[in-house]
């Protein structure tokens, strides 16, 4: 059994940050693409930003040069570093990971419960 556990959100006023944090565990064998998304009230969930098992990163325009996601690859752990937030980015923002198993070697797509992020004075 897979999980991915995140932490890290919360309340924070514009223009400040946040550092979301997103654990993996159980029986991994490997970790390939690991990234974050969100979804806001009435909106379809949307790609924040992905990172490659090898560093290569992606990120939605509406965020770039104000994200930085990066990884550990010794702790199964993705982050998104935000900064210069601003009330758009307000979402609950959801980790996922495309994970093969040890146990039993199967390649599958898995999510965290998701953390919400407000942004508001």
């Amino acid at each position: 059994q897979v999980q991915l556990v995140e932490s890290g959100g919360g309340l924070v006023q514009p223009g400040g940050s946040l550092r979301l944090s997103c654990a993996a565990s159980g029986s991994i064998f490997s970790i390939y693409a690991m990234g974050w998304y969100r979804q806001a009230p009435g909106k379809q969930r949307e790609l924040v930003a992905v990172i490659t098992m090898g560093g290569s990163t992606n990120y939605a325009d509406s965020v770039k040069g104000r994200f930085t996601i990066s990884r550990d690859n010794v702790k199964n752990t993705v982050y998104l570093q935000m900064n210069s937030l601003k009330p758009e980015d307000t979402a609950v923002y959801y980790c996922n990971a495309d994970i093969v198993e040890s146990i039993v070697p199967t390649r599958g797509d898995y999510w965290g419960q998701g953390t919400q992020v407000t942004v508001s004075s």
